[in-house]
């Protein structure tokens, strides 16, 4: 096997399951924040920024 035909095969192997793999992780960090276990830590980062509030006093 040459070089070039070793170059040509790796990249197609990058074209076609790299692109299948990054579409599957981008749906997948997409989708983490939406889970059934996640309403309390998203409520919790969500309120993070009122923690030291005093109400305006």
């Amino acid at each position: 096997m040459s070089p070039h035909s070793t170059y040509e095969t790796l990249r197609q192997f990058a074209d076609s399951w790299g692109l299948l793999t990054m579409v599957v992780v981008f749906a997948a960090f997409a989708a983490w924040p939406f889970r059934p276990g996640a309403r309390e830590a998203n409520e919790a980062a969500a309120n993070m920024i009122f923690k030291d509030d005093d109400h305006g006093e």
